[in-house]
């Protein structure tokens, strides 16, 4: 039995061994811990995974060492990891030695797709600020923290994807749609980045329905709602479901053979804002998700499109 994944490195032609080696450990961080884009990953034709999966391991494994180091270590330290793996990501994607699979899989991907690396840096940036930035006044504010840590994963994914349309009138709405899906993770994810002692959700948007960080903490104590926690949540899904209707024009722009792995993203994505309002946003003590029976009502069509779009090329 192949080792998962080899199918799709063989019509990437990646043959060198440790490359190859660096692409599976990226891919297998991908199913382990993205599930909605690792499954949106396999309506992809096979020789485009393997990026995918880089881009998605590269920003997986330093978030992990941002929220790694979150937890006691002094904020210099955190400095410090940070600093060290810009630089060791600078060193590769300039065509040094990789220090780590993650970053030889990324430099590999960035050269193969010619991806601009300006959006690495940006990225590293925003994971910077994680160290010491806890909360974000207005959404302004939070506008320079969301370019790097999604506007830019929408801009690394076109060149990967393909466009029917000049790149730079896709960007638009790529752009968007990696801030409806970060919007939306701070949504579901808001009890567990509490615990990590962040709030994302700006700080004047909470306070226009009498939020602040010491309700929500009080509510993911307690595991009790509170009215006023479910007004701003409900306002804040509402602005989330604006920026996926800027995002959504931009998947007719893609080429065909990768709308359906784009599409599914939106849905499967949008719709846990439909698990959150359908929690009645009591989601402080526990983290929502698409059921898997949805998951596979959305994927299966996709697929089938996906299918017919191969033919047809």
């Amino acid at each position: 039995m192949s080792p998962p994944g080899q199918a799709e490195l063989d019509a990437a032609g990646i043959t060198d061994p440790v490359l190859r080696e660096a692409y599976r450990g990226c891919r297998e961080l991908n199913a382990r811990f993205g599930r909605t884009y690792f499954l949106a990953t396999r309506l992809l034709p096979r020789g485009r995974r393997p990026a995918v999966h880089a881009l998605y391991g590269f920003a997986r494994y330093a978030d992990e060492i941002v929220d790694d180091l979150a937890d006691g270590a002094p904020v210099a330290e955190r400095a410090l990891r940070i600093d060290a793996l810009t630089a060791q990501m600078d060193a590769a994607l300039a065509g040094g030695p990789a220090a780590h699979p993650v970053l030889a899989a990324l430099a590999d991907t960035a050269d193969r797709y010619a991806i601009d690396h300006r959006h690495f840096t940006d990225f590293m940036t925003s994971m910077r600020m994680d160290i010491d930035v806890t909360s974000y006044a207005t959404f302004d504010d939070l506008g320079v923290y969301v370019h790097g840590s999604a506007s830019v994963i929408g801009l690394q994914m076109l060149p990967v994807l393909g466009t029917t349309v000049p790149r730079a009138e896709a960007e638009g709405p790529a752009s968007a749609l990696g801030v409806a899906f970060q919007l939306t993770n701070f949504l579901r994810d808001v009890g567990e980045d509490l615990d990590r002692g962040r709030v994302y959700l700006p700080s004047d948007e909470l306070a226009a329905f009498g939020v602040d960080r010491d309700l929500l903490a009080w509510c993911r104590r307690t595991r009790r709602p509170d009215p006023r926690v479910r007004r701003a949540l409900s306002h804040l899904v509402a602005h989330t479901r604006a920026v996926y209707r800027r995002a959504e024009p931009g998947i007719g722009m893609l080429e065909p053979v990768s709308r359906a792995c784009v599409s599914c993203a939106f849905t499967l994505y949008r719709g846990i804002l439909d698990e959150i309002e359908a929690a009645d946003y009591h989601v402080l003590h526990r983290r929502v998700s698409v059921p898997s029976r949805r998951r596979a009502a959305v994927a299966l069509p996709g697929l089938a499109k996906a299918l017919a779009a191969r033919t047809r090329t």
